[in-house]
């Protein structure tokens, strides 16, 4: 029962490797892009024992879910492509320099 705990974890990490390296070589003759399965395996193998890993996982997982706005504290922009026309906010006058 030693041997099989002992070899339990260099053996899934062997075994990520191999499976890692066949995943490649597909995606590499098949030219599929995207998250190998073994990524998420590594991920969650590494969470097993690091409680950090697991609070990084779910905050990507969270991030991942939020709207991006394309102007985020810019100025609001009115833009119509069909009609090909935009309007811009007028700009603040500071205070008049003597001159």
């Amino acid at each position: 029962m030693e041997t099989v705990l002992a070899w339990s974890v260099p053996g899934v990490t062997m075994l990520m490797v191999a499976v890692g390296v066949w995943e490649l070589r597909r995606q590499r003759r098949k030219g599929r892009a995207g998250t190998p399965l073994t990524a998420t395996y590594v991920n969650e193998f590494t969470a097993l024992f690091y409680g950090t890993k697991r609070m990084e996982l779910d905050h990507r997982d969270s991030m991942s879910m939020l709207r991006e706005e394309d102007a985020q504290g810019g100025p609001p922009l009115g833009v119509d492509l069909d009609s090909g026309t935009a309007v811009l906010p007028p700009r603040d006058r500071g205070p008049a320099t003597g001159g």
